[in-house]
């Protein structure tokens, strides 16, 4: 007896343990799992630097779903001075005097990077780096000497691509550059002459934006000749003081340019230009958000080597055919954009179950002849039935995009998971107006081409809903200023080319009214009220605008004064 009730025992106390360890083991992981940590991306350049929506991109993708990032741009790309590096130091300075302390902060390209070690000891002291995006490897080198920066190195090979130059263009008699003297020019420059000798038969030249006019920079991209490889690799200024956005640069090179343009990035890659051996700025981003997530979770920095970044040759087969270039001497592997395909390529998706369903119904009809007839009709109308309740539940009838039942689940997803996000009610001025004037036919036009130009703004954050009459509705997955600012310019500016109604133009308006979750509220409900109430606001104050939700009790006395309570519009 006394055997058997140790061996209970035992038994018993063992079970306690596991239950408890595993108990303990559980709890540990869920307090990781809410412990996502605060990262900041601090990018050289700005958020309308095509390249650098990729890198956020890949970032986000990167990082875990409940991790904090906020978003700083230094935006040397347009003003690169002592002065503007000095006002974003003392901006960086307030914020994390006021901010809570980041876990990580990732360096996007090369001008990041050295502010970050310049400043090293005031604003990043003991935080760890993690930089993406640097083309200056002396600079890589000399940051991995500190034991708490690491990060991923990008390789743009100038070699490879000329090689697919000379491929392309068998004739090729020289290589020509597109450059500037910003820090990433700087460093390229040395490295594109550096291969001089390893192709004696080839004339290195460039063309230096920063040292000529914008006439002269159009003058020298004409001029370059059709036995030559033309090679775009930065290009943000010119002598004549104008800054160029990566889209500017990309459409004056693929407009002027009488030869195929090369590009080591994949910036403008369907745009215009040809491609190349490509840095994937977007896997970049996300080996960057990798590298910070272990850090969060405990790795150690100084045993995370810097890593090379992923290179690819991509190409737009647009540009090939436009140059009589054939496909076929393309590398293997190549990623083809806008590559022709075939009839079966176009369908495979429906062809093959549609294969399958016509062998099914074929031997279904050598038994049941009549019978199958009738159930083919039947399951073709329940079909149909279900495609378009499918439809009706989920889209708006007349414009196509996502419905107000559809909106407000998402939006309700969101803040259930409580990520942060903005909402922006916008609503047609004078829509009755439409109505009464030129006919309801010409108000279904004009409701059909504004849920079209939203549906252009359309990204992975941002999502357009016709709401309720005139009344559409987005929701914009962010609540950093400056992306929310530049989606709600980008909104108005849908109003800013003439609409055709019963084919005559017309000049239509809208007011916008912006509220932020959690800012303004953390009610479904009194968050799309907040962004109507900011409506409300542009429509008695001359519409055609927009405007950010503002609370009453936030008014100063100089609004009330001005009677101007709620005045918010930008």
């Amino acid at each position: 007896m006394r055997v058997k009730f140790k061996s209970k025992f035992l038994i018993g106390l063992l079970q306690f343990v596991v239950i408890f360890f595993c108990f303990h083991i559980s709890a540990e992981a869920s307090q990781d799992a809410q412990d996502g940590g605060r990262v900041l991306f601090i990018s050289s350049y700005s958020y309308a630097w095509k390249t650098v929506q990729i890198q956020i991109d890949g970032i986000m993708d990167g990082l875990g779903e409940s991790t904090v990032i906020d978003f700083e741009y230094m935006n040397t790309k347009r003003l690169d001075t002592e002065e503007s590096r000095e006002l974003f130091y003392d901006r960086l300075e307030y914020l994390f005097s006021e901010l809570e302390p980041y876990d990580v902060i990732i360096l996007g390209d090369d001008a990041a990077l050295q502010f970050a070690l310049e400043h090293r000891d005031t604003l990043f002291k003991d935080i760890p780096l993690v930089f993406e995006g640097i083309n200056d490897e002396e600079l890589a080198a000399r940051a991995m000497e500190d034991p708490l920066i690491t990060g991923v190195i990008e390789r743009l090979s100038l070699e490879k691509n000329i090689d697919l130059g000379l491929l392309l263009i068998p004739d090729a008699k020289k290589v020509v550059a597109v450059l500037d003297n910003s820090v990433t020019g700087e460093a390229e420059r040395k490295r594109f002459y550096s291969f001089e000798d390893e192709y004696p038969n080839l004339e290195f030249a460039e063309i230096n934006t920063s040292i000529l006019t914008t006439a002269q920079v159009r003058q020298a991209v004409y001029a370059v000749s059709t036995d030559s490889v033309l090679i775009y690799i930065t290009m943000a200024e010119d002598l004549s003081g104008k800054k160029y956005s990566d889209e500017e640069a990309v459409r004056l090179l693929s407009e002027i340019a009488r030869v195929p343009v090369f590009r080591m990035v994949e910036g403008g890659i369907g745009d215009g230009l040809l491609g190349g051996n490509i840095v994937s700025m977007y896997q970049s981003g996300v080996f960057a958000g990798q590298t910070a997530m272990e850090i969060i979770g405990g790795a150690n920095v100084s045993e995370l080597a810097m890593m090379d970044s992923p290179n690819v040759y991509n190409v737009d087969a647009n540009v090939m055919e436009k140059f009589e270039i054939d496909l076929n001497v393309l590398p293997p592997d190549t990623i083809i954009l806008n590559k022709p395909t075939t009839f079966i390529e176009r369908n495979k998706e429906a062809l093959v179950p549609g294969a399958i369903l016509i062998g099914i119904m074929i031997l279904i009809m050598l038994w049941f002849v009549f019978d199958n007839q009738r159930r083919r009709k039947l399951m073709n109308e329940l079909e149909e039935a279900r495609k378009i309740m499918e439809s009706a539940s989920q889209h708006d009838f007349l414009t196509g995009i996502p419905n107000r039942n559809r909106f407000m689940n998402d939006l309700s997803s969101l803040i259930l998971a409580k990520r942060p996000c903005t909402v922006m009610m916008m609503d047609i001025d004078d829509f009755k107006k439409i109505n009464d004037t030129k006919g309801h036919t010409a108000g279904d036009e004009a409701l059909q081409q504004v849920a079209d130009r939203l549906k252009e703004m359309s990204s992975q954050i941002l999502t357009p809903y016709r709401y309720a009459g005139d009344e559409f509705i987005v929701i914009l997955q962010s609540n950093q200023n400056k992306i929310v600012e530049k989606a709600a310019y980008q909104m108005r500016q849908i109003f800013s080319k003439p609409f055709i109604l019963c084919g005559e133009k017309s000049k239509i308006c809208g007011s916008i009214g912006i509220a932020t979750y959690p800012k303004d509220t953390e009610d479904l409900e009194q968050l799309i009220v907040c962004a109507d109430d900011a409506m409300y606001e542009v429509k008695k104050s001359g519409k055609n605008d927009f405007a950010f939700y503002k609370k009453k009790e936030d008014v100063t006395c100089n609004d009330v004064m001005n009677g101007n309570e709620v005045n918010s519009t930008v």
